[in-house]
This record gives C-alpha cells, structure tokens and sequence, in this order.
C-alpha cells in the first residue's frame, strides 16, 4: 500500500448517527450487523485461476457463482471496503527488514460505529479500537519485478490481511498469493518451521486440497465438520478450538493422518 507510515482518514462529520457514511447504501446481515462482504463490488473481484489449475479444471470467464474460497480481491477493494468500515490512522513497521526477507506489520484504529461496544457521541469515543496484522514478502514468493520492491509488498499484505480479517471477508487478498506460480496464500512468517505437533498439522492442512482459500483455520474446521459427518474422526472439544495451538497434542497427532 503505497501510503505513508500514518494515515489519516474520515472525519466524523461525515458519517450519521450509527458511525456509517451517509448517502451509502449499506448492505446488513439478518442480526443487524453489516454485511462487509456484500459491500465488495464485483469489479473488485475475479476468479483464483491457481484454485481451479490445481485441479485441472478450466479458469471460468466471469465470477458469477463463485464462492468466495475461488475468488481473490483487488487492493483497490480492500481500500474501498476500509474507507467504508471508517478508520482514523493507518500505521506500518517493518521489523524485519533484510534484502531478500521483510516482514511488516500493519495497525488500523478503526473508528467506532453501532457495531462496536462504545457509544457514539459526535465526540472522541469515535476512536474504537486498533487490529493489527502481519505479512511477510521475500524472493521466494514475490516474481522478479516485485523483488525490487519488498517493503511494497510486504505492506500491502499486512493491510489486506488487517482489513478483511476484522470485516470478516474471507476471500484472499490478490497481494497475498505467491507471486512465484504456486498459487498458495503467504504465511506470516514462511522462514520458520514449526515442529511441533500442531505446527505439523497445520503446515500439512495448507497444502492439502481441504485449504480451498481464505480463513485458513476456518477451512479446518470445516475439514473436521466433514470428518464428523463420516464417523472418521469425532470430538465434542472441538468446537472450543479457536486456533491450532487450542488443539491437544495428542489430537494433533491423530488428525495429521486424516489430511
């Protein structure tokens, strides 16, 4: 994202009692919420050519009736669904920066709106709260033009991931795909090797056929709604899972198997 380290955006006055900008027509799930999705125009959209040649099957002209795990999102949608959502500042670092591997961090101060715990007044309790996300971007997974730009890019995932992480959009970010041909979504930190049991089933599970895309844990555990429903594997604990390290040990061992 080519900003500088902080940015400032909309004022309050631009927005209506609820926090939403006014004159936008705002798309809202059945519980009142907004639908952030929904608010991602088509244009921002197209379809995850490496989700269909992994399998062999032919890349479709259009994104009519892809779900969202076949889709990538263009920046300029990330940017768009931000301005939307409302935020005060927008703050980077790179605390890791060498010539091949960089690693940034993006924070967004989102402003307060009705979907948030404070109240709005018209005065400072529009500052809500601060999401914060990571990326990396080395010369394994960016092409050669991008190799020149590492700090760029590394940005832009941070941002991409920060922003539909917390608006809840589960469509990969285009920034975040491996540049290099493979087609796979860039982890945090792919210099690190996790050895542990868990670590093993999830570097395992990401580069099965069961990650078709988007919240990679969430994928999982629809990965082991499938396993329930076929009396493969079964465990009551599982739904208090909420991210690889909830997973025992000795439950990691036993699912890396079914993979």
């Amino acid at each position: 994202m080519n900003d500088s380290n902080t940015k400032p955006f909309d004022k309050p006055t631009n927005r209506d009692e609820r926090g939403l900008l006014k004159n936008v027509n705002y798309i809202f799930n059945q519980d009142g919420s907004v639908n952030w999705r929904a608010m991602v125009k088509p244009a921002h959209l197209y379809p995850n050519k490496s989700a269909f040649e992994r399998f062999g099957k032919p890349v479709p002209d259009s994104i009519e009736g892809l779900e969202d795990n076949k889709l990538l999102i263009k920046l300029s949608g990330i940017k768009e669904v931000a301005k939307l959502r409302g935020y005060s500042r927008i703050d980077f670092s790179l605390p890791k920066l060498e010539r091949d591997y960089v690693v940034a961090t993006c924070a967004v101060s989102w402003i307060s709106n009705f979907e948030t715990t404070n109240q709005i007044d018209g005065g400072d309790s529009w500052e809500s709260n601060c999401t914060m996300d990571v990326a990396n971007a080395s010369f394994d997974n960016t092409d050669s033009f991008g190799q020149k730009f590492l700090e760029t890019i590394a940005a832009n995932r941070a941002f991409v991931r920060a922003v539909r992480n917390y608006l809840g959009i589960h469509i990969v970010g285009e920034d975040e795909i491996d540049k290099k041909g493979s087609g796979k979504v860039i982890a945090a930190s792919d210099h690190s090797s996790d050895i542990t049991p868990q670590g093993v089933l999830k570097n395992k599970f990401r580069d099965s056929e069961h990650n078709s895309g988007g919240d990679e844990f969430e994928n999982f555990k629809n990965f082991l709604r499938g396993l329930w429903k076929s009396e493969t594997y079964r465990n009551e604990e599982t739904s208090k899972w909420k991210t690889w390290t909830d997973i025992p040990v000795k439950e990691a061992r036993a699912l890396i198997k079914f993979v």
